[in-house]
């Protein structure tokens, strides 16, 4: 099912849902482009790599993650994700009614 999946997720941001759990949502997403700068009021966000690389800048740092590895960007951290190199491919794990909040890019050097 998640080949599946992956084939028919195209543009600069595409995501799936895989399946729901409970009041949560796990998606597979296939990213390009950068997403923008956003916050989430009322969800924990966690991402897993599955292929490629993905950076998640936070307001004061930026984490890393490569293939296998998994990070939760905290409700109501401002946060943007972009990919490592042309492309990346991550698990989303996090609330079906999840907002998010768009914001202006914070005043910090971002890598």
């Amino acid at each position: 099912m998640l080949v599946m999946a992956l084939e028919n997720l195209t543009g600069d941001y595409t995501n799936k849902v895989l399946t729901r759990v409970n009041d949560h949502v796990i998606r597979v997403s296939v990213m390009t482009k950068e997403f923008y700068w956003h916050y989430h009021p009322n969800s924990d966000e966690t991402f897993q790599v599955l292929e490629g690389g993905i950076r998640i800048d936070l307001e004061d740092e930026t984490i890393e993650l490569q293939p296998g590895q998994l990070f939760t960007v905290p409700k109501n951290a401002v946060h943007r994700t972009r990919p490592v190199g042309d492309r990346s491919v991550n698990i989303t794990f996090e609330r079906q009614d999840m907002e998010t909040i768009k914001v202006r890019q914070p005043e910090r050097s971002i890598i």
